[in-house]
C-alpha cells in the first residue's frame, strides 16, 4: 500500500540502495602521476591504469548488501498486513545497510593502500546514500509502530 507513509519510506529507501549499485562510491586521484582510483559496488580499479599499475579488486560485497537491501526494503513494503513482520525485516534491513556502509568503509581504506599518496581519498555520492537509506529505515519503523500502537489502541476500546 503506497498511500501510506511508511511505504514510501520504504520505497525511497529501495531507491537508494539500488543506486549506490550504479554511483560511484570512492576515489582518489595523485596529482603527480595523474592516476585516480575509483570504488564502485562492484571494483575498485583504476580508470586509466597503465601497464605496471595493479589490477581491479572485486567490491562485491557492497553490491551484494545494498542489492539485499533494496529486495528487503521492496518485500517489507508488500507485509502491510503483518506489521510485526515488518518490523523485524525493518531490523535486517538496519543491519543490512550498516554492514554495506562498514563495506565501503572497508574497501575505501584497501584502495588508501593501493594509491600510495599522503592525501586521502574522497568519499562520493554512493556512500552517502547508505546514511539517508539508514535515516529512512528509521523514519520507516517509526511508523510502523505508530500504526501497531494506534491498532492496539481501538481493539481496546471493542
Amino acid at each position: 500500500m503506497i498511500q501510506r507513509i511508511q511505504s514510501v519510506f520504504l520505497l525511497l529507501l529501495s531507491l537508494a540502495m539500488l543506486s549506490v549499485l550504479f554511483l560511484p562510491i570512492w576515489s582518489k586521484t595523485d596529482p603527480v602521476s595523474g592516476q585516480t582510483l575509483v570504488m564502485t559496488a562492484f571494483q575498485l580499479a583504476y580508470e586509466n591504469a597503465d601497464a605496471g599499475m595493479s589490477v581491479s579488486t572485486s567490491t562485491w560485497p557492497v553490491a551484494a548488501l545494498a542489492a539485499a537491501s533494496t529486495l528487503v526494503a521492496l518485500f517489507e513494503i508488500f507485509q502491510f498486513r503483518n506489521r510485526f513482520m515488518q518490523l523485524k525485516l525493518g531490523m535486517v534491513n538496519f543491519l543490512l545497510i550498516v554492514a554495506t556502509i562498514g563495506a565501503g568503509f572497508y574497501f575505501s581504506s584497501l584502495g588508501e593502500q593501493m594509491l600510495n599518496v599522503k592525501m586521502p581519498g574522497t568519499f562520493q555520492a554512493g556512500f552517502y546514500l547508505p546514511t539517508l537509506a539508514l535515516l529512512l529505515n528509521l523514519l520507516a519503523n517509526r511508523f510502523i509502530r505508530r500504526d501497531e500502537q494506534l491498532v492496539r489502541s481501538m481493539d481496546r476500546l471493542r
